[in-house]
């Protein structure tokens, strides 16, 4: 399935936030290119390309592609609990998130790489769809063949975060998805509330 490969820093300049990962190109300039990137003003937006560039926003956080992101909507929608919470609990579910979470990868980009390639298990059999939606309860875990993987080695060895809806265990490698996590757990600075106002249109 097609990705968005191109460059990080147009994205986290877009948006005005390194969504894709450390970007330190971002951090030291963090304006359009050019002799008028500092000073450029942009023009007033409308309510839809508020709420557009909310949904590309959260498109490009979790590298869901426009189709995908659209049933990941309807589901939201037709489950019991407001719809935008929803939708972030899902796009959270996902296998390469998840794995982003524990720390196994230091980006989703990196994630979604190990699963595709058959380094993960969930409750003990290899998963190779980084889209498979976690439920509570089932364990998420680096494969025993890929432990001493130097990028998996390298990245749990930076990475200290963890989230209250996630349990880690560093002796096997694998973590628990515990529950769905609620609004306030999730870090991303997304408007959800704006999706959802989109899609209902």
């Amino acid at each position: 399935m097609a990705r968005y490969t191109g460059p990080k820093t147009r994205i986290a300049r877009k948006f005005k936030e390194a969504i894709l990962g450390p970007d330190k190109w971002m951090e030291r300039k963090p304006h359009s290119p050019g002799q008028h990137g500092p000073t450029k003003r942009r023009k007033k937006e409308s309510e839809y390309a508020v709420q557009l560039q909310e949904k590309q926003k959260a498109k490009y956080t979790y590298g869901i592609l426009e189709r995908q992101f659209e049933k990941m909507f309807h589901t939201a929608a037709s489950k019991k609990g407001i719809t935008g919470e929803v939708l972030l609990q899902l796009c959270e579910a996902r296998l390469d998130n998840t794995v982003f979470r524990l720390g196994v990868a230091p980006t989703r980009r990196a994630a979604r790489q190990l699963v595709s390639h058959g380094h993960i298990t969930v409750d003990g059999q290899v998963v190779n769809v980084a889209s498979y939606s976690l439920r509570p309860g089932q364990v998420v875990a680096v494969r025993e063949k890929s432990r001493s993987v130097e990028s998996i080695t390298n990245s749990l060895a930076v990475n200290s975060k963890r989230f209250d809806w996630l349990d880690w265990n560093p002796t096997s490698m694998s973590g628990k998805f515990i529950n769905m996590p609620e609004r306030a757990q999730i870090p991303e600075n997304i408007r959800e509330q704006l999706i959802v106002e989109l899609y209902s249109k």
